[in-house]
């Protein structure tokens, strides 16, 4: 099993090639070569130009051919054209990675860019570019850029897409003396993308959290499943920005990309600074207790200005306790406001700003202070300062700074700095740091979730959805009647009242006595639009719906260019129901190019399209996913009780969420779904839906590949009935298992303790508890064996693999309960986890194996895994098993 990432030649190279080095100051290979040598890099470097025989006093070959060494990267400065040749050279040479900083012009760029990737694939050399700033590796005294800065050592790993963005990124942190563990730039990332580089980084032991700047996302599921696998063990901070020349995203694309960044646990900023912000800050520790902002200062200005910048961003503030505007009354002004924010005063001394302060913190409802001083006469900004830091390292409730001004506040806020406590020059900066940091913390809870595709909710489907979305399919029906798409609505659980077609005035009036009146029925055709025009309603006799009938046709006729209504579908008909406190909802399915089915969520009829009110998210959800959902929306506060209106059914209209999101994971043929949705305190109703469908979208691939996010694997959840009449349930592990995890290590013997870890555990800390129940399903699975005793639900194994860092193999782990060893568990839990990597196309499992562990090394050899010497020597061995066979 390697032991190192199989990028690593490329990201952190023991010798590299500078091709189309020259002594020109002004090109590329000179300064790229300059840097090199200047940096002092630890590495062997050889220059490659067939016009010289040294460059800065580096011998230089003319061809990588040449070299006659091993070369484990190659970064080429020579024209776009040349590249197809040189990445042949790169092979023939036995050099496997390329940095491609050059570019092909506009002109012919596509076809260029083709040429380039394709030799690389045939050669079977990985390519960084074109159009890539290049590398940097402190730790190997590495900088193969073409900037004129020279980074500082730290824990900060930076990825960028755009060069020009990381060369400015990289002098800001310079300037500021922040340090950078590694730094890739990407350009138009041809073969190399996001999804391998976090792959490095979270592997990176020197990389303590990541900035990323994005302007395109290529591979959705990688990208998500490595920002996912990412922010579980570092904090990751995003900005993205619009790509050159792309055509403008609208605000519907740049809204799916914010869904997904909070599934994934990440913030993403609007900013360079804001980068750096956040980054710096998470560093420090800088966690609100709450999302509820308190705030204080000496001048009602500066207040104002936080409170405007709040409210700009929807960051509330916190709504002061009784106990704490008591406490308040005893040392403020007799006319201060009494609320958040809270006024110190013009002649506010360092006591009184110390002593609100701790009032603030000690109240429930603050997430954080923000402490806001202007230089006034009486306020001591060092002294502030100094009792800002005493009291930020005793208190759960983080305090963040605004010092305005210029001399007289820059000690203060050297101490600040010293000491870690964020601090800024306006509050308005403040304000966006407390928003970004307290959604990084909020989306990390959207990460900690694992909804299954096939989410319980009280009204179940008939599950007949993929006979009648075949059905279609095979009839190569685009865009399904409305009693069709009404009926796959209904399949999946989504409450539909029944409806009728009629085609004629006769079967309009029988159809209607049959229904019962009153009714209301609208012009059902595959080119007609929702219309109130084009709809009756609270038809009480045969008469008005014998006339509905026909003014409906008529309307229909004139709607149509040269009173054409070929394509009208009939008249449907639908028992009337009165809903007085109903509220009008929009649901629908939107499928973004990028990222796949998209849910939405808002208000329905003329408030949508006037106020825009509408949320996304990524399925599959589940309750807590749909709940947040609907309370992202301002239309979630008329679902409450108000005046004589009762509140809505939340629950039905989270089982409607639930359903939708089970139709997007299911069908991957859907390209858009819309229903509006009336809901009252009785529950919610789809009264219209339009659907349309495209079989290329699922032709071919594998389930669920439709979906950026993997959905939990429910499939893989089964029942063995075991020894002595036990029934054991065996599934993947989710992330509320953690406290059942915690008991299974309280159980295991301190032999089966050492024997899993390798080390002498007496508990698990709360982060390896949270990295072994926080899985991505798509690069890592964990299977867990739970039974029954004593009415309680215990867990008595557990299986695992996680993807190994060359890519293409997975390293496992088995622990059985002791009471449960030589019970035929282990050796089925092993098989069901070879079946999973199987199915994943992984090629080999290995596992490492102390020497003594007699019983598991019996084990592997008998179900064909080889054992073999460890390279780290012989107290352990290493076990391997070929999975394609």
């Amino acid at each position: 099993m390697p032991n190192h990432h199989y990028l690593k030649p490329l990201l952190e190279p023991q010798s590299l090639a500078i091709i189309g080095a020259s002594d020109k100051p002004d090109a590329i290979g000179h300064v790229i070569l300059r840097n090199v040598i200047a940096g002092g890099y630890k590495g062997k470097v050889w220059a490659v130009n067939p016009r010289h025989s040294e460059v800065l006093g580096q011998p230089c070959v003319a061809s990588v051919e040449q070299i006659g060494a091993r070369v484990d990267l190659a970064i080429a400065t020579t024209p776009p054209r040349s590249m197809p040749l040189i990445i042949e050279q790169c092979a023939q040479a036995g050099i496997r990675h390329l940095v491609i900083v050059t570019s092909p012009a506009t002109v012919g760029q596509s076809a260029l860019d083709k040429r380039i990737a394709d030799a690389g694939r045939h050669w079977g050399v990985r390519l960084l570019g074109p159009k890539s700033l290049g590398i940097v590796r402190p730790r190997l005294a590495l900088n193969a850029t073409f900037t004129d800065t020279s980074p500082l050592s730290g824990d900060l790993g930076l990825v960028a897409q755009s060069g020009a963005m990381c060369a400015s990124v990289l002098d800001w942190a310079t300037l500021n003396r922040i340090g950078v563990s590694s730094v890739v730039s990407l350009g138009n990332a041809l073969d190399i993308d996001f999804g391998e580089v976090l792959d490095f980084m979270v592997h990176d032991e020197r990389t303590r959290y990541i900035l990323l700047h994005v302007e395109r996302v290529r591979d959705a599921r990688r990208f998500v499943s490595a920002l996912r696998s990412a922010a579980r063990s570092k904090p990751v901070i995003l900005f993205k920005s619009s790509e050159l020349g792309a055509p403008a995203a609208d605000a519907t694309a740049d809204a799916v990309f914010d869904a997904a960044v909070r599934r994934a646990g990440v913030v993403r900023v609007r900013g360079i600074n804001q980068l750096f912000h956040a980054a710096k800050a998470l560093a420090t520790g800088f966690k609100p207790r709450g999302g509820r902002l308190a705030v204080v200062s000496n001048g009602t200005g500066p207040a104002a200005m936080a409170v405007d910048k709040a409210r700009a961003l929807g960051v509330p503030l916190a709504a002061l306790s009784a106990a704490t505007i008591a406490t308040l009354n005893k040392f403020l002004p007799r006319d201060w406001n009494g609320a958040n924010p809270v006024d110190l005063g013009g002649d506010a001394t360092p006591e009184r700003y110390l002593q609100a302060i701790a009032a603030l913190r000690d109240d429930e409802s603050v997430g954080a202070v923000l402490v806001v001083l202007s230089p006034l006469a009486m306020v001591q900004p060092e002294r502030v300062a100094q009792g800002i830091v005493e009291l930020a390292g005793s208190t759960r409730v983080p305090v963040c700074c605004c010092f305005m001004g210029g001399a007289q506040v820059s000690a203060a806020r050297q101490r600040l700095v010293e000491a870690g406590v964020p601090v800024f020059g306006t509050p308005e900066t403040a304000v966006e740091l407390f928003s970004d940091i307290s959604g990084y913390y909020d989306n990390q809870n959207l990460l900690l979730q694992a909804p299954s595709p096939d989410q319980d909710y009280e009204r179940a489907g008939s599950g007949n959805a993929r006979v009648l979305a075949d059905q279609l399919l095979a009839e190569q029906r685009r865009v399904p009647s409305a009693l069709e798409t009404r009926a796959l609505l209904r399949s999946f659980g989504i409450e539909v009242p029944p409806v009728a077609i009629a085609r004629s005035t006769s079967e309009a009036i029988f159809m209607a006595e049959q229904l019962g009146l009153p009714v209301d029925i609208r012009l059902e055709g595959q080119d007609l639009a929702a219309d109130a025009a084009l709809a009756r309603v609270n038809l009480s006799s045969l008469e008005s719906v014998r006339l509905a009938y026909q003014d409906l046709v008529e309307a229909a006729r004139a709607s149509q260019p040269g009173g054409h209504v070929g394509h009208l579908g009939g008249v449907a008909l639908e028992r009337h129901r009165e809903q007085p406190h109903a509220r009008k909802l929009s649901i629908g399915v939107l499928r973004d190019p990028v990222f796949g089915p998209v849910i939405a969520f808002g208000a329905g009829g003329d408030p949508m399209d006037l106020y825009q009110d509408r949320a996304l998210a990524l399925p599959p959800l589940n309750r807590f996913l749909a709940q947040r959902l609907i309370e992202s929306t301002r239309v979630a506060r008329t679902l409450d009780a108000f005046r004589q209106r009762p509140p809505v059914n939340r629950q039905a209209l989270e089982n409607t969420l639930l359903a939708v999101s089970n139709l997007a994971c299911e069908l991957p043929w859907l390209r858009e779904l819309s229903i509006d949705l009336l809901a009252d305190e009785d529950g919610a109703t789809a009264v219209g839906a339009r659907l349309t469908m495209d079989p290329a979208l699922g032709a071919g691939k594998a389930r669920y590949a439709h979906l950026a996010i993997h959905p939990y694997p429910s499939e893989l959840t089964q029942e063995w009935p075991m020894r002595e009449g036990h029934r054991v349930t065996v599934r993947a592990i989710k992330p509320e298992d953690a406290a059942l995890m915690r008991d299974f290590f309280q159980r295991m013997s301190p032999e089966s303790r050492y024997y899993r870890f390798m080390e002498r555990l007496e508990e698990m800390p709360p982060a390896l508890v949270a990295r072994f129940t926080q899985v991505d399903y798509d690069r890592e699975m964990a299977l867990v064996a739970l039974t029954e005793e004593g009415g309680e639900t215990q867990q008595i194994g557990a299986a695992r693999y996680t993807l190994t860092a060359d890519g293409e193999s997975v390293e496992f782990a088995l622990v059985i309960d002791d009471r449960w060893q030589r019970s035929g568990l282990g050796r089925r839990l092993m098989g069901a986890l070879m079946d999973c990597a199987r199915d994943r196309s992984y090629r080999y499992m290995v596992g490492d194996v102390l020497a003594d562990n007699e019983k598991m090394l019996r084990l592997m050899a008998s179900l064909g895994f080889s054992v073999l010497p460890h390279p780290d020597g012989p107290d352990m061995k290493r076990v391997l098993k070929p999975l394609q066979e």
